[in-house]
């Protein structure tokens, strides 16, 4: 999707718009770096084994919303809530019970244009994604040879049924 980095302080002397965390991993390199991301989407978790505890105590101090989804999923709690995060003015932290690795992708369809998505590749780094036209559509290929109700997935990330 992108490529990966090792280095937040120097991912960040990159960035130009909004930035999406997604990872406990990921989100306490940037805020150890100084930076709190706009949206972060973290789990107390990091390949399937709880995180260390100075990790989870840093990137769960901030945590306003909380969302549920299941490994493997992307229920519709989660993907409201990352809607919902994306349209607010002050950065938020979500703790999702479960799993939130899968989030990135909707994450990437949602993102304004500039944006960048950034999640854990376990013993690589972080993977950068900057969002523009191409990527969206690349990520939604993707998604939609998910299994479910594809329909009632894309209503709402795109926001046809935001009261639902």
């Amino acid at each position: 999707m992108g490529p990966i980095e090792t280095d937040a302080e120097q991912l960040l002397e990159t960035l130009e718009g909004p930035l999406i965390a997604v990872g406990d991993v990921v989100t306490y390199h940037f805020l150890q770096a100084g930076r709190l991301p706009d949206v972060a989407l973290v789990d107390e978790r990091t390949k399937r084994e709880t995180v260390e505890e100075e990790i989870r105590e840093t990137v769960t101090q901030r945590a306003n919303v909380e969302a549920t989804n299941p490994p493997a999923e992307l229920t519709a709690d989660v993907v409201r809530t990352l809607r919902d995060a994306l349209e607010r003015d002050e950065p938020t932290t979500i703790l999702v019970d479960g799993e939130e690795d899968l989030v990135a992708l909707p994450a990437i369809v949602v993102a304004p244009d500039g944006a960048s998505v950034v999640y854990g590749q376990p013993d690589e780094g972080m993977v950068h994604v900057v969002v523009d036209d191409e990527v969206r559509a690349e990520v939604r290929a993707l998604l939609e040879r998910f299994e479910g109700d594809q329909e009632r997935f894309w209503e709402l990330l795109e926001g046809a049924s935001r009261d639902e």
